[in-house]
């Protein structure tokens, strides 16, 4: 399975780019936001990828964040959103759109994307709501966009081993996550600092997708 691409932009579609990596070049399709955002042709370039492999058919997807990938293997999961709705989905919201629209239960943003109607929305929106919080939280700790240049992370000391946080490191993490997922979805600073704090302290041991989930619930709208 080919997770991560990272070489020269040869050319741009206006659905793909061919990236050149290592002198092997890759057709990789994009949704029109992820096309916006990549490079000129010439430039340096990452995109995290999936592999979608048929009979007939081979074709690599990309994606500047974990997040955008993580809900296109979502979006795909739904009856009758493939590959094509999906990236028509993600170009019109983006990951954080896309999370927004799910938490919020608005389907009728869903329905903006091209190809998709009511019906397949609304599928999208009851399929896939519950796992929003979880995907949001993946912004903060994992999910932002990938920097060309950066070095290769360190790896853990030992596999079976990994090193563990301190506690108050963990929770400050969580916090910062939930916070920065609330944000994006529009909340102000103050009301979901409130609400996280409230989380937390009831559910201390919470993790940041939990967090998420209550502190939405929290929000809500009462009566």
């Amino acid at each position: 399975m080919i997770g991560r691409l990272a070489g020269r932009v040869d050319y741009r579609g206006t659905d793909h780019v061919l990236l050149d990596v290592g002198g092997v070049g890759y057709i990789i399709f994009v949704s029109d936001r992820t096309l916006m955002s990549l490079p000129a042709a010439g430039e340096f370039a990452v995109l995290y990828t999936d592999l979608v492999v048929r009979e007939d058919l081979l074709q690599l997807y990309g994606f500047l964040s974990l997040q955008e990938k993580e809900w296109h293997r979502l979006l795909t999961s739904v009856q009758g959103i493939g590959a094509k709705a999906s990236m028509a989905i993600l170009g019109v919201l983006g990951p954080d759109g896309v999370s927004r629209a799910l938490a919020l239960g608005d389907w009728s943003a869903v329905k903006a994307a091209p190809g998709v109607g009511p019906k397949l929305a609304q599928r999208v929106v009851n399929e896939l709501k519950d796992k929003a919080p979880a995907v949001m939280a993946m912004s903060g700790a994992m999910g932002g966009v990938v920097e060309p240049t950066q070095a290769p992370e360190a790896t853990a000391t030992s596999a079976n081993a990994p090193a563990r946080a301190p506690a108050s490191t963990a929770v400050a993490t969580t916090q910062a996550d939930a916070l920065s997922a609330l944000g994006n979805l529009g909340y102000q600073q103050g009301e979901a600092a409130a609400a996280v704090a409230q989380a937390l302290g009831e559910d201390p041991d919470a993790d940041t997708a939990t967090v998420i989930r209550n502190a939405l619930k929290l929000l809500a709208p009462k009566g």
